[in-house]
């Protein structure tokens, strides 16, 4: 699968969120303001997770749409991946 820019973006977005709550937690700022910034990072990475999954399942059905195979496997194994991601 080719990772694009998009999905690559949203990684270094989450990076940036990770780095500055690091700063957060070396300025000792209030837990509540901590816990609100990894909560986002955590839904950030969730929808990453989430697009990538998608983006390569259907590649991977439009591949076995060519080559004429049965694409519940790959819906199956996607699905599979988001369950055990939560």
């Amino acid at each position: 699968m080719e990772y694009n820019d998009q999905m690559k973006n949203r990684v270094k977005r989450i990076e940036g969120q990770l780095k500055g709550i690091l700063k957060m937690m070396e300025e000792n700022k209030d837990c509540r303001d901590v816990v609100t910034q990894l909560s986002a990072s955590r839904t950030a990475i969730d929808r990453t997770m989430g697009l990538v999954v998608s983006e390569n399942l259907i590649e991977c059905v439009e591949k076995a749409n060519e080559e004429g195979e049965d694409t519940q496997e790959f819906v199956d194994e996607a699905v599979n991946l988001l369950v055990k991601s939560r």
